[in-house]
């Protein structure tokens, strides 16, 4: 990806996050949801908490070192206190605003995948699995061929954490066990009775990568109730992973220049 300048990633930023924020398309509510974006090796915008998605500005990206999160993340355990230290911290402009609860999450995930930004969002369809006993599904196999191209072969289902430090903790742990046995980052986190991240290499990946993930929730939510579900076989999944077409149209899509399914 091409190094931009902060105005750059801030406009990307506010585009995809006002997209996420759309009403129609469900994916966050009044001030759920939170967007970042790695700005260097140390460095990262993220949303501020308490603000919209469907109406962030500039002012609601908050620069921060990622430098005190990390250092965060190597205790065992934190007050709400350490946290709240921490956060104030890693504000690079200080001020008032705290970043989102999740900050140190995002830290985590840009830290652990290499990827540029992440979005983190309640989808309803999403959360209709993952509030229930068939969460499991989300990740138990791709029951089409684009929800390979677009997420993954695999994802990552996590138990339900308290929000922050120790859903963090628990996030880490979790994709590096994932990194470990299929040797490459998720696309996607899910966050039992909680939401989902979506992770990419650019900001315009973001929501069509979370639009994805909410149709997988909805196709498998029908095929529960329509007897069971049904996926591709492993063979059936890998082949479409490692197809040259799919990897040429994964790049257009990355890159914006393709939108339909052929």
């Amino acid at each position: 990806m091409k190094q931009m300048d902060l105005a750059d990633l801030r406009v990307e930023l506010r585009r995809a996050s006002h997209q996420a924020g759309e009403l129609s398309l469900q994916l966050a509510l009044a001030a759920e949801g939170n967007i970042s974006h790695r700005v260097g090796d140390d460095r990262m915008l993220v949303k501020a908490s308490g603000c919209s998605l469907a109406t962030l500005t500039d002012d609601d990206l908050l620069l921060v070192e990622r430098g005190p999160l990390r250092e965060l993340m190597t205790q065992e355990q934190a007050t709400d206190a350490e946290v709240s230290a921490a956060y104030q911290a890693c504000l690079v402009d200080g001020g008032n605003r705290r970043p989102s609860v999740e900050a140190v999450l995002h830290a985590v995930l840009l830290d652990l995948t290499g990827a540029a930004c992440a979005l983190h969002t309640h989808p309803t369809a999403v959360n209709t699995l993952l509030c229930s006993r068939s969460a499991h599904v989300l990740v138990s196999g791709a029951p089409f061929p684009d929800a390979i191209v677009m997420l993954g072969e695999h994802q990552v289902l996590v138990p339900y954490a308290d929000p922050g430090f120790t859903l963090a903790c628990a996030v880490r742990d979790h994709v590096r066990a994932f990194m470990e046995a299929h040797g490459e980052a998720p696309r996607v986190v899910y966050l039992a009775n909680h939401g989902m991240f979506v992770l990419a290499g650019s900001a315009g990946e973001l929501v069509p990568r979370t639009l994805m993930a909410d149709k997988v929730a909805r196709v498998l939510h029908g095929a529960l109730l329509a007897g069971g579900v049904v996926t591709l076989s492993p063979a059936e999944a890998s082949r479409i992973e490692t197809r040259p077409d799919e990897h040429y149209r994964r790049r257009l899509l990355a890159e914006g220049g393709a939108h339909d399914g052929s």
